[in-house]
């Protein structure tokens, strides 16, 4: 018996979606760092951020609620015990727990996470960042995607 050869997508709804991040403005998101947000995943939860952090910015001890994918595009970022560099990829799993995070250099990156992270302090909870807090920051800016 033949197997059927019909690969069309069931849902007639699917399509790529194109960011031309060249084309955008960066949000800044702290004194010294800026994003491009390039994906909020609302049915995953999953998101994809261009940063770029200026030498000296620090991003505080944080906790990843999900597995992240980080690319080092340009610059140097001191993270933990060591040094990522340009070309350098990294990923972190659900559960990961460290201190801050600097900038080394003028830095830009591509950061893919799959769910939230929690940043704190000694005493306390000091912020949240997830898909959900990237589309308002998108909407503010007007920069929302169309679907």
């Amino acid at each position: 018996m033949a197997l059927s050869q019909e690969i069309s997508p069931v849902n007639s709804e699917l399509m790529d979606t194109l960011v031309e991040a060249s084309k955008m403005e960066w949000l800044q998101s702290g004194e010294k760092s800026f994003m491009k947000i390039l994906y909020t995943g609302s049915e995953s939860g999953s998101w994809a951020v261009l940063f770029r952090w200026l030498k000296g910015y620090t991003a505080g001890p944080h906790k990843h609620l999900s597995g992240s994918h980080t690319f080092i595009l340009s610059g140097k970022l001191q993270v933990r015990d060591g040094v990522l560099n340009a070309g350098d990829y990294v990923y972190e799993p659900n559960g990961m727990l460290h201190g801050e995070t600097t900038a080394l250099e003028d830095t830009e990156y591509l950061f893919i996470c799959n769910g939230p992270v929690i940043f704190f302090d000694d005493d306390h909870f000091t912020g949240y960042l997830g898909w959900e807090e990237l589309r308002r920051m998108q909407i503010a800016s007007g920069d929302a995607p169309t679907s």
